[in-house]
């Protein structure tokens, strides 16, 4: 029993809130991370105030960490994974790598997670780190979250594969129009309507489960041999690693999109306000959620090169998915898996906007945002509208104003550039409370080899978009290394804003900025920071 709680962690006793925070299973010597470290400006009570409750149960949370990681990435990400590394087993070995890294950022969440099980989930972890200069980590992320937490791609991708599966052609503001529509009708039910929002995640979480189920039994009777189409069904894993890329570049990129097509193991920790006895539900629904995904993309993998050759994957393109439905069951088979695709993109942006938005309302209940009562409010259907719609803000525009093609994937590859910054901030804040805090009671905790790899990964991200590729050129007409530059410069403008607002302002105005808490009419409390003449 020892082994399980220092290893894995155990469960702990439910609280007068059910919240699972209950500390009567701590060892005499472990004090409390909540009431030591104290993230954020508000306490875990107030942090928890107002909104829907505790409303998600283990089925809820577990099928928004599906929702999120299951998107378009296993449909469509094959072609161009194969078209780098060139042979059946590199691709294979690569998808494993990027779950085991994916695993091993998934560990260091819930240690995080379980210490501080409040909603936020980067925010809080690096606001209990680093908590000089004040506010600075709390800005930089927000930018990141505010700015680049947009859900446009999804929504896209929506639109092209229900053209497709109409079998219509359509113009690129047609698509657009599809795409805004998509985003509205997602921000309207979880503002409306959002427990039916939730509803609605855990059927489409459900289809996707099933999609991929489908296409993996399909594989497995396709080796079987079953299948007139696919006369020799093994032929790729007789010789699995010919023809495999010799230079390490390819790799790189490969990898960084494998990794890409997992991301969302975390969703679930910028929402523990809202789940029913977090610490618990939090271990179980992590590691249920990204195993479960990850089994199917392997073996969903396994099935598409026993249908084709890895010449036939890559040149299949963004539609990997449809060419092994169409190469194994034919044409109308093929242009009714689109709707699928679709339904799987649609789901993505509803969890995604879920998680999203409830960030954002708690960088509002921080402060740190211009009108923090206005997005923090959950009023009048007690969900995070205005949340919603700062989240809607930034993904109408790139729908909009960003022309498909180079310029809206240099927008794509801008966007999760910063992330990796910010994960390894995350886990480097892991180490040091190891190292100061070795006595905080955590009810997971990890072997320490985990945030090890986990952190050599991520050091990997940040430097593989640097190295040139062999002809020189990126996934976009722009220069290879342009888009790390974007990123960076997004959280250095971060650091800008607060010093302005944190620095500047007050000086040159001759004030201080004094920290208030106030309690909304929908019981949210919120920070608020108000201006007082110096000497007052």
């Amino acid at each position: 029993m020892a082994f399980w709680r220092k290893a894995y962690g155990a469960a702990r006793p439910k609280s007068s809130d059910g919240s699972g925070n209950g500390s009567s299973d701590k060892f005499p010597d472990e004090q409390d991370a909540e009431g030591t470290l104290h993230p954020g400006r508000l306490t875990l009570e107030e942090d928890a105030s107002g909104g829907l409750g505790r409303h998600l149960g283990l089925f809820s949370t577990t099928f928004l960490i599906i929702g999120r990681i299951i998107g378009t990435g296993i449909f469509s990400t094959p072609s161009s994974v194969t078209s780098g590394v060139g042979s059946v087993g590199a691709a294979l070995m690569l998808w494993v790598l990027g779950l085991a890294l994916s695993f091993a950022g998934l560990f260091v969440w819930l240690e995080f997670g379980t210490m501080f099980p409040r909603s936020g989930g980067e925010k809080v972890y690096l606001e209990a780190v680093y908590k000089k200069p004040k506010l600075l980590v709390t800005i930089i992320f927000s930018t990141h979250a505010i700015l680049l937490g947009f859900t446009a791609s999804g929504c896209i991708v929506f639109a092209s594969n229900m053209v497709v599966a109409a079998n219509q052609t359509a113009t690129e503001w047609e698509k657009r129009g599809i795409a805004i529509a998509v985003i509205v009708f997602v921000t309207l039910i979880h503002s409306l309507l959002p427990k039916w929002g939730v509803r609605l995640m855990n059927l489409l979480g459900s289809i996707k489960v099933i999609i991929l189920l489908f296409i993996v039994v399909t594989g497995w009777v396709v080796l079987s041999g079953r299948v007139e189409r696919i006369p020799n069904p093994q032929a790729n894993y007789q010789n699995a690693f010919a023809g495999s890329t010799k230079s390490s570049g390819p790799y790189a990129t490969a990898l960084f999109k494998v990794l890409n097509s997992y991301t969302g193991w975390s969703n679930a920790a910028y929402v523990l306000n809202e789940v029913r006895n977090p610490v618990r539900t939090l271990k179980i629904a992590g590691p249920l959620g990204l195993g479960t995904c990850g089994v199917l993309y392997l073996l969903a993998n396994v099935a598409y090169f026993s249908a084709a050759t890895p010449k036939q994957i890559v040149k299949s393109g963004v539609t990997v998915a449809s060419y092994f439905v169409g190469a194994v069951y034919g044409p109308a088979a093929q242009r009714a898996i689109s709707v699928f695709v679709a339904l799987s993109a649609l789901g993505n942006v509803l969890t995604v906007t879920f998680a999203q938005a409830r960030v954002n309302q708690e960088l509002a209940k921080e402060g740190v945002i211009p009108y923090p009562r206005f997005w923090a409010s959950t009023w009048p259907f007690r969900s995070p509208s205005a949340g919603l719609f700062l989240h809607f803000i930034p993904s109408f525009i790139v729908i909009v104003a960003i022309p498909f093609g180079d310029a809206y994937n240099f927008i794509l590859d801008v966007e999760g550039y910063p992330g990796a910054i910010i994960n390894t901030a995350v886990v480097l804040g892991l180490f040091w409370l190891r190292w100061k805090q070795p006595h905080l009671h955590r009810p997971f905790k990890t072997w320490l080899i985990v945030p090890v790899f986990f952190l050599a990964g991520q050091i990997f991200l940040l430097v593989a978009p640097f190295l040139r590729p062999p002809d020189g050129k990126g996934d976009t007409s722009l220069p290879y290394w342009l888009y790390p530059i974007v990123g960076i410069s997004v959280l250095i403008g971060g650091a800008v804003y607060w010093a302005i607002w944190w620095l500047a302002l007050p000086r040159l105005g001759g004030f201080d900025w004094v920290e208030s808490k106030s309690e909304l009419k929908d019981g949210t409390v919120v920070t608020e920071f108000v201006k007082v003449k110096k000497g007052l």
